[in-house]
């Protein structure tokens, strides 16, 4: 529905102000002249575009939602008043907006999924896929139930990963930080008293002055080339082929890349189970999984199966083929699809991945920090033989 603002005139000639709630603009004024015999003016009122919210809405307040909703409605309590209430209490402004939308909506007769869909075009497609299969099934109550249980586990999952990485990356910011600062205004203070000795300085010395004054009358060089680079990376990636080349870069990269692809087969496996769950067919479920995927080198990976199962092949034998998929997700879900347990396979299989992450995500942050050590140690005792080895060839010509 599309919210309209209006002037009409009253029965006593008062010229009055309002808005209302209209599938269109002739919906619009035959609801006004319930109330005023006289429209002098209406005009669409849009949020975002053309009333829709735009924006993503983070896995965390989609868990709190989907969980809040599967209580309400097991109540029995009426659903667009449900959302009613969800929407009074939210924080978060973009989802509250959706949700006022969608209630409104509701109560005009339209149907949840579209609603949403409308509403919020870049909610998750499992999201709106689960609801659209609830709502049709008659069971959104656990439609919504599961969706809190895939949330939650993706939030709690990707939450893991950033927190383990909040370590290493401050103690590389701060060391960066105090390198430069060493750079530009210690080793200048050190190096300076060389000058007006007459000697053949050391290589290292020489290097750390070529450095240190390379920081101090050169930076700007330095932030344009760094400038040059992210806009060459963004402009890369831009593009469609780029794009996929960066994203199958990514999953080559020592440590990082593993984890990489046990995030994407866990999502694989639980977005699947999920959409299994909600009772779509298995072409639909991988077609929606292979557009929700992080990595959309991987992604691309899956949505070329769906070509397969469209020529009749089963989805392990269909998988066999994507050699960036983990064996054993691959194997699982042969098994799963022969035994007739698909959905509870792919359960399974995505616990198994969850540990994995918290095993090589712990594992990945152990070997990082003592290379952080090793490193900054080799820079700290480069810049002190660097300072101090000219000091003692002096001292041994002396």
């Amino acid at each position: 529905m599309l919210t309209y603002k209006y002037k009409a005139v009253s029965q006593k000639g008062a010229e009055v102000e309002g808005f209302v709630e209209a599938f269109d603009e002739f919906e619009a004024i035959n609801k006004i002249k319930e109330s005023y015999e006289v429209v002098t003016s209406i005009s669409e009122v849009r949020i975002g575009k053309g009333n829709v919210v735009t924006g993503k809405i983070n896995e965390k307040a989609l868990s709190i939602l989907c969980s809040q909703l599967s209580i309400i409605i097991g109540a029995g309590l009426p659903i667009f008043r449900a959302f009613e209430m969800i929407a009074a209490q939210t924080e978060n402004k973009k989802l509250r907006l959706i949700l006022d939308g969608v209630s409104k909506d509701l109560a005009a007769g339209q149907s949840l999924a579209k609603s949403f869909l409308s509403k919020g075009p870049e909610l998750p497609a499992t999201f709106i896929e689960t609801v659209r299969s609830g709502e049709e099934s008659g069971t959104l109550e656990h439609a919504f139930r599961r969706l809190h249980d895939y949330f939650d586990k993706s939030s709690k999952m990707k939450g893991k990963v950033k927190n383990a990485m909040v370590y290493p990356a401050f103690t590389m910011i701060v060391a960066v930080i105090v390198i430069v600062i060493i750079m530009v205004k210690a080793v200048p203070v050190f190096t300076s008293s060389f000058a007006d000795i007459n000697m053949d300085l050391p290589l290292p010395t020489k290097l750390l002055i070529g450095m240190s004054n390379f920081f101090v009358n050169y930076w700007i060089v330095l932030f344009a080339f760094i400038a040059f680079l992210l806009a060459v990376y963004k402009f890369f990636d831009k593009q469609e082929e780029g794009h996929i080349k960066l994203e199958k870069f990514k999953l080559r990269i020592p440590i990082f890349g593993k984890l990489a692809a046990l995030k994407q087969a866990s999502q694989f496996a639980a977005t699947m189970a999920t959409l299994l769950e909600a009772g779509l067919p298995v072409m639909e479920a991988v077609s929606i999984t292979g557009k929700v995927l992080d990595n959309d080198y991987m992604g691309s990976q899956v949505l070329e199966t769906v070509g397969m199962l469209e020529e009749g092949k089963r989805l392990g034998d269909s998988l066999h083929n994507r050699t960036e998929l983990p064996q054993l997700l691959v194997e699982m879900t042969a098994v799963g699809e022969e035994t007739g347990s698909l959905e509870a396979t792919l359960d399974t299989i995505g616990q198994f991945y969850d540990n994995e992450i918290d095993t090589t995500t712990s594992r990945m942050v152990t070997l990082l920090e003592p290379i952080i050590i090793c490193v900054l140690a080799m820079i700290v005792f480069f810049i002190l033989i660097s300072v101090y080895a000219p000091m003692f060839s002096l001292y041994g010509g002396i």
